[in-house]
């Protein structure tokens, strides 16, 4: 008779990349393999009303640019409509540091300009990103590359972040395929944070963090170019990085070829998700190095795409303590994923 294995013992990780404490307690939760998303995706396939499908495009935000550029567009990158920052305010000449941003009784004040753009992804509103073919993804990741090289020539924008919300509960509001990039006049305090503690291990050991992080316990998938783990003190279940396995800092470093291995490795990783977690919504963030990186941080910074499918909920201890509790170890996500046989 099969006995069932002894229940794991709670202990916590600290996550060496974003110097984050994770409580592992698998006794809250069900076996591994029995985690499922409990509000799958379903997509709107009303197309009619969508102003991101092809026809529509006089109902969007001013166009950056289109892929190719004519009427049969395969992608496109537009303003958003309702921008988190203002591209149109005079933004500042020199640096937005300390000493150009403005002290008020409560703290700095630095002016909102910005850049807010939406990346849509096909022109078709019944496909999913997952549904296109590596060559396709790998134009997706191609364009977040040429949005980047356009919006480094402002001297005041220090950061970038792509990503993608699929879903509702995931933050998105428009159920056509489709990602964001938010360029900041500011490096987010999450950012520094993780260079210090990529730095701090450089400093210890002479060898950057993701150029040794793959272990085969926790590996799901790798290509020639490209590698994916369950990160080891993951905090969400069944999250998931992808690395590149050359040392790089910034993601516009992605040439056209590593393009389209990273799309045939993120098609397989969603699929996967997707078919495991029973399409779940998810985020996926593009963690790269600040515009203005030092030569001196290049050897270990080194940039990677994380996925984090929506299964659990945050709560006040995270809030509060800003320690995650995650119910599956890593190992357990990658052994699972690693297994599972998708066809592509």
């Amino acid at each position: 008779m099969a006995t069932t294995p002894p229940a794991r013992s709670p202990e916590l990780r600290k996550d060496p990349v974003t110097n984050r404490w994770v409580i592992f307690s698998p006794a809250r939760a069900k076996r591994p393999s029995d985690f499922k998303s409990k509000s799958p995706e379903n997509p709107n396939n009303n197309s009619s009303s969508c102003p991101f499908c092809i026809g529509n495009e006089h109902q969007c935000a001013p166009e950056i640019f289109r892929v190719p550029p004519d009427p049969n567009w395969k992608l496109r990158v537009i303003e958003n409509l309702y921008p988190a920052l203002s591209r149109k305010l005079d933004h500042p000449n020199g640096q937005n540091d300390d000493s150009s941003s403005e002290l008020s009784g409560l703290g700095r004040v630095v002016p909102g300009f910005g850049f807010h753009d939406v990346v849509i992804e096909t022109p078709v509103h019944s496909v999913q990103l997952s549904d296109l073919d590596p060559s396709e993804i790998g134009d997706v990741l191609i364009a977040y590359k040429r949005r980047i090289e356009q919006i480094k020539q402002f001297d005041s924008i220090k950061y970038i972040q792509v990503f993608k919300n699929h879903g509702a509960s995931a933050g998105a509001s428009m159920s056509h395929s489709h990602s964001q990039m938010l360029s900041l006049p500011i490096v987010p305090a999450s950012v520094t944070t993780r260079l210090n503690s990529m730095k701090e291990h450089f400093h210890q050991t002479g060898k950057c963090i993701l150029c040794q992080v793959q272990s085969k316990d926790l590996l799901i998938n790798e290509t020639s170019h490209f590698f994916s783990i369950a990160p080891y003190a993951s905090s969400f279940p069944f999250e998931i990085w992808i690395i590149p396995r050359d040392h790089s800092s910034h993601f516009d470093e992605l040439d056209n070829k590593k393009a389209v291995d990273l799309g045939g490795l993120l098609k397989l990783i969603l699929k996967k998700m997707a078919l495991q977690l029973n399409n779940p919504p998810f985020n996926f963030m593009i963690h790269t190095s600040p515009i203005q990186v030092t030569d001196s941080e290049l050897p270990y910074s080194h940039w990677f795409l994380q996925i984090i499918p929506q299964l659990t909920g945050v709560g006040g201890f995270e809030l509060g303590s800003g320690c995650y509790i995650n119910p599956v170890f890593p190992d357990d996500a990658a052994k699972i994923l690693r297994e599972l046989n998708v066809p592509i």
